[in-house]
């Protein structure tokens, strides 16, 4: 686990690619080694690293290589309930990530086969969640819609007529941060429909657009401040865009120039898709479930944290004074 965290760790911090390679298949091996006989904690790290590796490499040959190697281990993973859902989750990540036009329909598949698992059954009824399910569906719902941006034209409209009944019924689950991993594929479902055919309309949008109402002005005092707070953000901003085709406009300024966020579409790579986000310094993309409000850092150590990079930052403007204070 230590070993794994300093390669991700530098993996995330600097550019290897010289370095690696000449030792991409002894670190694929070796990351391969840890996803078939590591515990849960191991597998999840090793998949995290895998997606990390697949960044470093590039989409060239290469890259494709050592992702040849660990494919068949990570589909494994990824489509066994048993699997620890840590590893499952972090796996949703590295498949997302790392894909062929050929592989594209398969590992949507093996994506759908763990969220289609929160779809009612034939009685209409929610399955009850195992504890940490709805974070792995999250995951697998991201990375999913993720790899539906990237498919042909004619692959999206079978796509939003046969999930979008099944995902407007998993609106009503007890997972806050599922119901809005839903809403937002939702969302990107329609406005794909709406880029193939300007008259696309769901054929049921007002019982979904009531039911994005109630989400929007949700007051339930049952549920937490903040996730109702977070809940009623995103699902007016949902509603808006089924009623009236309009998206909330951000624009990013840098230099003389700016960039639109303008699309469901652009919002979604920027939240999840990991080879932009380690572009930008973003960091890995963030899946919430209830196991992160545990894992929070305390007042304390944030304070702490703070100081540290208040010392930096001093000690780096210091350095810059004095270099100038020497040219004048």
């Amino acid at each position: 686990m230590a070993a794994l965290d300093s390669l991700g760790g530098a993996f995330s911090s600097k550019l290897l690619y010289d370095f690696l390679i000449e030792r991409r298949l002894t670190v694929s091996d070796c990351l391969e080694r840890s996803l078939r006989k590591g515990g849960g904690e191991e597998q999840a790290a090793a998949a995290t690293v895998c997606a990390q590796l697949c960044v470093q490499l590039g989409g060239g040959d290469e890259g494709e290589e050592g992702f040849k190697i660990l494919r068949p281990v990570l589909s494994a993973i990824m489509i066994d309930g048993c699997a620890s859902v840590s590893a499952r989750q972090s796996v949703s990540v590295t498949i997302g990530l790392r894909h062929t036009p050929v592989d594209l329909v398969k590992s949507m598949s093996h994506l759908e086969s763990v969220f289609t698992m929160s779809y009612p059954n034939r009685e209409g009824t929610l399955p009850t969640p195992n504890a940490g399910a709805p974070g792995l569906h999250s995951a697998a719902l991201h990375f999913w819609a993720l790899l539906v941006t990237l498919c042909p034209l004619t692959s999206w409209s079978p796509l939003v007529l046969r999930h979008l009944p099944k995902l407007q019924a998993c609106l009503e689950s007890s997972d806050v941060n599922y119901r809005i991993a839903v809403g937002e594929t939702i969302a990107l479902l329609v406005e794909l429909g709406r880029d193939i055919d300007r008259e696309f309309e769901f054929e049921d949008s007002d019982t979904l657009c009531e039911c994005l109402k109630g989400l929007a002005t949700d007051g339930n005092k049952h549920r937490a401040k903040n996730d109702r707070r977070k809940q009623r953000t995103i699902f007016r901003e949902v509603l808006h865009y089924i009623e009236n085709e309009d998206f909330s406009e951000e624009k990013i300024r840098f230099g003389v120039e700016g960039i639109y966020i303008d699309s469901w579409m652009l919002r979604h790579h920027l939240q999840y898709n990991p080879l932009l986000r380690d572009i930008f310094g973003l960091g890995p993309p963030l899946i919430l479930d209830s196991s992160v409000k545990s894992s929070k850092i305390s007042r304390f150590e944030k304070h702490l944290f703070n100081s540290a990079a208040f010392k930096a930052r001093t000690k780096l403007r210091n350095k810059v004074r004095d270099k100038r204070a020497d040219v004048m």
